[in-house]
């Protein structure tokens, strides 16, 4: 008989394998490349998301190692994991004091870089040794770095910083003989001087200037945009100081880096506020454009920040690129939003020299496939026949050249331009209202059909089927827009003024009685109320009212307000010029680490622990609701039980007694007697015996008062 033996359980074998363990053993491994290769893969398994946080110890073990690109990895690693593993880093706090003792510069460098990086507290006081003495090293790079490690510090814990005077040392590296060090120095103060707004920390002087501009020509590009930014922030003792700075920073503008050359024009911007030589001013305005034209060459990500840029330039420095607009027109590649960025500009370059090559440029782009665009673009049309009186003519030709193009879009964009040109010259194209009238069935949009209404009211006695043309609207006006219904009831009561017959007499009652009676949107009721008032009471009063003389529009070419123009200046090349938005409206107070929001996460959490009871009881209450039972007979309450036809007499009576204004309006509309008199002019309907007689009576008195 063979011996049978059970198997144990699978479940209960205590064999580690997986990943991690076979990591584990590579990272413990005798041999040196096994265990760099094994770094190297928890590098990558980091990198990707997975939690490799248990291999600390395992990984802290390989610190030590004459290596470079093995000490950088495990370096990596401690500042990833060092804020979840906080008491075993400070096993390696003995390795980051000798590496900055080490005979490499890189390694010194990586070492005080580290130290800074990990964000553990209990780290921070194992730092200030080193790093004063990595500040005073021999070597620039080591320096660089350590400057840097100093706004780490500070932005971790301010009062060490200064109390062991690693902000003086900083001011002190100013004036370094490394361009590197002064730039990385600056850097690290405008970040100290942010994050404390009540004590100013950073403040250049006269020989701090001097090492500032010989700097800038020999470092970097991050180098010099932290220099450029720095010496934007500098008020100038006089014009000349202003005139100096300027002449030192201008070669900058030819730097291939955009950033280097938009952040050199934002010095020049803001310097030449202090400037008195008008002479100079000019000169540096023409300085200025071929850097900014030179821009547009760049990526199209690049192009739109500099065009937005550009836009806030040519607010305040209109001729500075004056002759230039031929750069502006629209490539067939280029995007969107670059192409209608370029039409806002080309817009603000326009003037009586220019006008005949961008009208017919944009004539062109009327014939695009982006339907955005083209509609941009007739509005552009539009917007230089306003700006500049002289072309107004021309462009009032090419609109109508592209409305017999019969192009539904385009066609409705050119009918609302041309509504703006009448604004601005009114009585002056007559000549085409029989041409626009003829567009009047392809018209769907609402502010395409408002513009054509406003056109006919407007010119109702130039137009001889003005009546014909408003009732053609009639019919829907309950469906139309709000935007479509408040024009016509405008457009309406016009035609009445300008002509007073009794088919329009008829057209005006019947669309302020709609308006007033059966339109839920009271702006459109108190519209028409107050036209029937008008009507009703003085027509004389009417007239001065609705036929006034309309303001002259115009195109101004800056769209933002002085001041904040002025603050947007300040910030070129920056988010706030790109979005032409102050900083403090998209940005929040402070700065916010991970720390801080991790806080901000838990206050939130708290907070609607507390807010739980009234979420309670809210829900108790919904689900009473839910248990009501609609099978079981209703109990009536003591308001419904009262029938309509036992209502109190005394209610009704009330109401119909009342005498107030908003009776005598709605009373307008019924068919009970209504006398309203003013200035001997009145109106009074009365109610036949099969039917309603008000309506031909009203219409008849209205005609009378004319």
């Amino acid at each position: 008989m063979t011996d049978f033996k059970v198997p144990r359980p699978r479940f209960f074998t205590t064999a580690r394998k997986g990943e991690n363990y076979e990591l584990q053993a590579d990272l413990n491994s005798e041999y040196r490349d096994k265990r760099k290769d094994a770094i190297k893969k928890v590098i990558a398994n980091m990198t990707v998301g997975k939690d490799v946080s248990g291999l600390f110890s395992d990984v802290l073990k390989n610190m030590q190692t004459e290596d470079l690109e093995q000490k950088k990895l495990v370096y990596l690693y401690l500042m990833n994991y060092a804020k979840s593993q906080p008491n075993l880093v400070i096993l390696a706090v003995n390795t980051f004091v000798k590496d900055t003792d080490d005979s490499n510069p890189l390694i010194r460098a990586l070492a005080i870089r580290t130290m800074g990086c990990l964000r553990v507290e209990q780290v921070v006081d194992y730092l200030c040794e080193p790093l004063r003495k990595c500040m005073r090293d021999e070597n620039p790079y080591v320096r660089k770095t350590a400057a840097i490690c100093v706004a780490k510090l500070y932005d971790l814990n301010p009062e060490l910083a200064v109390e062991n005077g690693f902000v003086a040392l900083l001011q002190e590296m100013m004036s370094d003989s490394n361009s590197m060090v002064v730039a990385n120095a600056v850097t690290a103060l405008t970040e100290i001087d942010e994050a404390s707004p009540d004590n100013r920390i950073f403040v250049i002087n006269g020989s701090s200037l001097s090492k500032l501009l010989i700097a800038l020509n020999e470092c970097t590009e991050w180098g010099r945009i932290a220099i450029l930014e720095a010496l934007a922030e500098y008020k100038p003792i006089d014009s000349k100081e202003a005139e100096h700075i300027i002449e030192r920073v201008s070669p900058q503008f030819q730097h291939a880096n955009g950033s280097v050359v938009l952040a050199a024009i934002k010095v020049v911007v803001i310097l030449m506020r202090h400037i008195r030589n008008e002479e100079l001013e000019k000169s540096l305005v023409k300085r200025m454009a071929p850097p900014l034209v030179t821009l547009l060459a760049s990526a199209p990500e690049v192009q739109y920040v500099a065009l937005r840029n550009i836009n806030l330039i040519l607010q305040k420095r209109k001729d500075i690129l004056q002759n230039e607009m031929r750069v502006f027109f629209c490539k067939y590649n280029d995007p969107p939003y670059v192409k209608l960025e370029k039409l806002d500009i080309l817009i603000k370059l326009a003037n009586s020299k220019n006008v005949d090559q961008l009208l017919s440029e944009l004539k062109e782009y009327a014939s695009e496939v982006d339907v955005d665009f083209v509609r941009k673009s007739v509005r552009a049309i539009g917007q230089c026949a306003v700006k500049i009186d002289e072309a107004s003519e021309r462009c009032i030709n090419v609109l109508l050249d592209l409305i017999n193009t019969k192009i539904n879009y385009v066609v409705q964009e050119a009918i609302i331009v041309i509504k703006d040109i009448f604004r601005k010259y009114p009585h002056k194209y007559t000549t085409i209202l029989p041409t626009l009238c003829k567009n009047l069935e392809v018209l769907d949009e609402p502010e395409a059909k408002a513009s054509l209404i406003w056109i006919i009211g407007e010119y109702a006695e130039s137009i001889s089927n003005a009546s014909e043309l408003i009732l053609s609207f009639l019919d829907t006006f309950r469906d139309e827009n709000l935007q479509v219904q408040l024009q016509l009831v405008t457009s309406c009561v016009k035609l009445f003024l300008k002509k007073p017959t009794k088919e329009n007499e008829g057209i005006v009652y019947r669309v302020l009685k709609v308006a007033a009676q059966e339109c839920d949107n009271p702006d459109l009721r108190d519209r028409a109320y107050i036209y029937w008032r008008l009507l009703s009471t003085d027509p004389q009063a009417a007239k001065t009212v609705v036929l006034s003389e309309k303001p002259v529009i115009s195109i101004s070419n800056s769209t933002l307000s002085e001041s904040l123009l002025e603050q947007l200046l300040n910030d070129i090349g920056s988010l706030a010029s790109v979005y032409h938005k102050p900083p403090e409206t998209f940005l929040g107070r402070g700065r916010f680490g991970a720390d801080a929001i991790q806080r901000k996460a838990i206050e939130e959490q708290e907070e609607s622990i507390r807010e739980t009871p009234l979420q309670i009881q809210t829900q108790t209450n919904v689900e009473n609701l839910l248990d009501i039972d609609f099978s079981s007979p209703a109990t009536p309450t003591s308001s419904s039980a009262i029938p309509a036809s036992t209502a109190s007499p005394s209610v009704s009576s009330t109401t119909a007694t009342s005498a107030g204004p908003i009776d005598d309006l709605l009373d307008l509309f019924s068919g009970t007697s209504v006398n309203s008199s003013s200035n001997g002019a009145g109106i009074n309907t009365t109610q036949g015996q099969n039917g309603t007689r008000g309506n031909g009576m009203s219409n008849d008195d209205i005609l009378g008062l004319f």
